[in-house]
């Protein structure tokens, strides 16, 4: 009686962060807010991954019918550990690299995607075969390659984390001229999110005991749930940037007062206004002062300076810019919507635009 309380006990446990999943990719694929309907790739860019990710847990189906089976206890234990970092590498560098390099880690994360899928192919096929398709001496083999298959997703998510870490560090410098491009506050409360789950997702597999392993579950269900509503609003696109004031030593405090600095800082200005004005750089939704330090001749620190000292911060310069033409546009096209004249002017929509012309005039 003990023993079969046991398997009712492993199996709710197990139902319970299958059926999270499940409602998570229902919720997240038609769950939307009020947000037009064409933006979906920009509000939520990952949205489309996590539907995809959550669903690739019903291979855990067998473990849930018949917790008794060995071969679907080994599915479960193996499940967490040599999944669960892939899917959240690939999550933050496809969410918060949306605006910034996300294709340039594409490759990597194909063929993380590639090795995750062919080490976890066996043991998926072993639990859903009636009989298993693995021999048991093959199978502890296989438990080794898993277990080193996780380790290496474990790199590859360290890496997302600290790449994610260092787009939040960029946000210091005011990189970004929409202030929704890059979520600042969620990303610092989210980076972090493989070394919270690190404790969840190994005690099954390392302790082979199904007991621990329903508690992680039951958690990992909750989390899920958690995770869904922080993630269903449009959190990526709240105001995040700040104008934090950096500290300067007095040494380069005195060479911007002298003649040569003077001069440096017009030849700047003039290079930043033939790029962001002249040439209408500010028409772009996603420019960020990168953009602007690739078509000047001088470095990244000199040009954010000058934009501090001389425009009140790249944000603001560029962003008075799309107000001012804005208006203009309206005036132009006076048939033209609200929307339209505010994504002809290089914001978002018409939303984005109100919350930067509200911020404005409260400075």
């Amino acid at each position: 009686m003990v023993h079969t309380d046991l398997l009712y006990w492993y199996g709710a446990a197990a139902t319970f962060y299958l059926t999270s999943c499940l409602v998570f990719v229902i919720l997240r694929w038609f769950h939307t807010c009020q947000a037009p309907k064409d933006k979906r790739s920009y509000l939520w860019p990952d949205r489309k991954l996590q539907v995809i990710i959550y669903t690739v847990a019903v291979v855990l189906i067998p473990y849930l019918l018949n917790p008794a089976n060995p071969k679907a206890w080994t599915l479960w234990k193996l499940y967490f550990p040599g999944t669960y970092y892939f899917y959240i590498g690939a999550l933050l560098f496809c969410y918060f690299g949306s605006v910034k390099q996300w294709n340039s880690w594409k490759t990597a994360t194909w063929i993380a995607a590639i090795i995750m899928s062919i080490a976890m192919a066996p043991i998926v096929l072993d639990a859903w075969i009636p009989g298993g398709m693995l021999k048991p001496s093959f199978s502890r083999i296989w438990d080794k390659v898993v277990l080193v298959e996780s380790l290496g997703m474990m790199a590859y998510c360290s890496l997302a984390v600290w790449q994610v870490r260092h787009w939040i560090r960029e946000t210091r410098d005011e990189n970004y001229s929409n202030p929704d491009d890059f979520p600042e506050m969620y990303a610092r409360r989210v980076w972090l999110i493989p070394v919270w789950l690190t404790p969840l997702l190994w005690p099954g597999y390392l302790l082979d005991n199904p007991n621990v392993a329903a508690v992680c579950n039951i958690v990992l269900g909750l989390f899920n749930i958690i995770l869904l509503l922080i993630t269903m609003p449009p959190w990526r696109r709240m105001d995040v940037v700040s104008d934090p004031e950096e500290e300067t030593g007095e040494q380069e405090e005195d060479d911007w007062r002298d003649e040569q600095a003077v001069e440096r800082a017009k030849k700047i200005s003039e290079e930043i206004e033939r790029f962001v004005k002249k040439g209408k750089g500010f028409l772009d939704p996603h420019l960020k002062i990168d953009n602007v330090v690739d078509h000047c001749s001088y470095s990244r620190t000199y040009v954010s300076h000058v934009f501090k000292t001389r425009y009140g911060g790249f944000s603001r310069y560029v962003n008075t810019l799309r107000l001012e033409y804005y208006d203009r546009y309206l005036s132009q096209h006076p048939s033209a919507t609200k929307d339209t004249a505010a994504q002809e002017s290089g914001f978002i929509s018409y939303i984005a635009y109100y919350k930067v012309k509200e911020r404005l005039e409260r400075e």
